[in-house]
C-alpha cells in the first residue's frame, strides 16, 4: 500500500462506505433532503480508519498510523464506555491503576482492542510511577 491512493475521497471513494454500507456517492445532498442519509452515515469506519493507517504508514508517519490504528478501535466503542474511559485517564479520577487495567481487560475482551488496552496500561503504570492516583476530587 502506498501513499498515492491519498486522498481516498478522491483516487478510491470506492473503498470508503458507511458504517451502513453506503458509498461516497450515494452521499448526496439530494440524499440527505430525501433523509436517506442519517447520522450514522457520517461515521467513519475501522476500516477506513485502518486503510488511513496504512497510508499515514507508507508515507514514514508511524506515529499518525498508530493512532489512526487506535482510532479504528474505539471506532466501534460504546461512547458511554469511551466517555468513562476518557474520564478514568484523568489524573486524580481513580485512587488506583486498578481501575484504568480493568478497562483495559473490557476492552480487550469485548471489543477486541488490543491496542487500546495496551494503551491504558501503559498509562497506570505512568501514573503509579507519577503518583496520579491520589484521589483529588
Amino acid at each position: 500500500m502506498s501513499d498515492d491512493i491519498y486522498p481516498l475521497s478522491e483516487k478510491k471513494p470506492e473503498a470508503v462506505a458507511t458504517p451502513r454500507g453506503r458509498k461516497l456517492a450515494d452521499m448526496t445532498l439530494d440524499a440527505v433532503i430525501k433523509g436517506e442519509v442519517t447520522a450514522a452515515d457520517v461515521a467513519i469506519t475501522p476500516e477506513t480508519l485502518r486503510l488511513q493507517a496504512k497510508i499515514a504508514e507508507s508515507a514514514g508517519r508511524d506515529r499518525l498510523a498508530r493512532n489512526l490504528e487506535r482510532a479504528a478501535e474505539l471506532a466501534i466503542i460504546p461512547q458511554d464506555i469511551v466517555m468513562s474511559t476518557y474520564e478514568l485517564l484523568r489524573p486524580g479520577r481513580s485512587e488506583s491503576s486498578q481501575a484504568l487495567r480493568r478497562r483495559a481487560e473490557e476492552l480487550r475482551q469485548k471489543f477486541n482492542a488490543a491496542l487500546i488496552a495496551g494503551f491504558l496500561e501503559e498509562a497506570a503504570d505512568a501514573y503509579d510511577a507519577r503518583g496520579f492516583f491520589s484521589k483529588r476530587y
